[in-house]
């Protein structure tokens, strides 16, 4: 038997089930309403707003990446991301800045809170507690408080919409919530496909995980709403599946990455995979190069395989295949007979990040 077909098998590589956590997504958004209606802040201090920075690392960071995907066409000023120690230069009272670090004790997310807090930014903050909630307190910061207990990664659920909330909130994200209600009925609609109990002959994300399995996986996406979305991916594949992946976007790399699709590839094609992520949203000629591309790593002996987003608004298509991306990586994570939930390299390098401190 397919050990993906097998519950049994499956849950003996996922001790400290990660499939409840990606199963649960839908669930995750709307508590985090439920949590953002009470989140206690007066939205007076947050006017004039002229650029917004989100500052966080790793799975506290990708809500805000999601956010400026979806928000691109729609905010009157820019939207950065801060994953390092300071803050651009041009951060002053006028810049929204919102904090995130699930375990609140990220380093790096609190050296660029206490350069927001030295700046006089307007400063938000979203976490479990740890020393960002001190410092919140101490500095009359308004922060959400999620719930404990998960990896950073499988709370994207929380820190995405907090974020997306509070947006809303003050003025920058109008009619979010009533759209969101509509996208979680579909992302509950959509996981009917993925769920453990359908084999694999019929359940997409068992049948992507199967192709990627034992290999590289590069994924490539257009410049707008999928972009976040592949840094997902990648970091999903990454982190669950313990396996080396890669992301990068249409156009920009078919002037520069491409060329390394040479014929010097050919002798690891077996151990290379390509997904490209799709929108019907992308560019005409963004869609005309993912064809042509396409056509010429598979042209190398490189399987590729297109996944479109699915939905009727971007903000459902958006999270469906992050959606999507979440299961593949899981089930890749069995197939690659890993447990999906522990990271231990990264608490690894932060004990001798700890140690060379002292």
């Amino acid at each position: 038997m397919n050990i993906l077909d097998d519950i049994e098998q499956i849950r003996a590589h996922d001790p400290e089930n990660m499939y409840n956590r990606v199963f649960d997504f839908p669930e995750q958004l709307t508590e985090a309403m439920k949590i953002g209606k009470g989140w206690k802040f007066d939205p007076n201090a947050f006017s004039g707003i002229k650029n917004i920075v989100m500052v966080g690392m790793g799975g506290s960071a990708i809500g805000g990446a999601l956010m400026r995907s979806y928000l691109r066409t729609k905010l009157l000023g820019p939207v950065e991301i801060c994953r390092t120690y300071s803050l651009p230069e041009y951060v002053d009272d006028e810049t929204l800045v919102i904090v995130a670090s699930y375990s609140g004790n990220t380093e790096e997310t609190l050296a660029a809170a206490d350069d927001a807090i030295g700046r006089k930014a307007m400063i938000a903050a979203i976490g479990t507690g740890g020393f960002l909630e001190e410092l919140s307190r101490v500095n009359d910061i308004p922060m959400a408080k999620v719930p404990s207990g998960l990896q950073p990664r499988a709370a994207l659920g929380y820190l995405f919409a907090l974020t997306m909330i509070f947006l809303e909130q003050v003025g920058q994200n109008k009619g979010y919530s009533k759209e969101m209600e509509k996208v979680i009925l579909g992302l509950q609609k959509h996981r009917e496909k993925y769920i453990e109990d359908n084999s694999t002959t019929i359940n997409p994300a068992k049948n992507l995980a199967q192709k990627l399995a034992k290999k590289m996986v590069v994924i490539y996406s257009g410049p707008t709403l999928t972009d976040a979305v592949a840094d997902r991916w990648k970091s999903q594949i990454c982190e669950n599946a313990k396996t080396l992946a890669w992301s990068n976007q249409f156009p920009e790399f078919n002037h520069n990455e491409l060329v390394g699709w040479s014929e010097s590839v050919e002798e690891h094609k077996d151990h290379l995979a390509v997904v490209i992520l799709r929108d019907l949203g992308d560019h005409p000629q963004v869609r005309q190069r993912m064809n042509i591309v396409g056509e010429v790593i598979r042209s190398r002996g490189v399987d590729v395989t297109d996944v479109h987003t699915r939905g009727e608004t971007p903000l459902e298509r958006m999270l469906s295949l992050v959606q999507f991306g979440d299961f593949v990586s899981y089930y890749l994570a069995i197939l690659n007979g890993v447990d999906p939930t522990p990271v231990r390299v990264i608490e690894t390098l932060k004990r001798a990040l700890a140690e060379a401190k002292k």
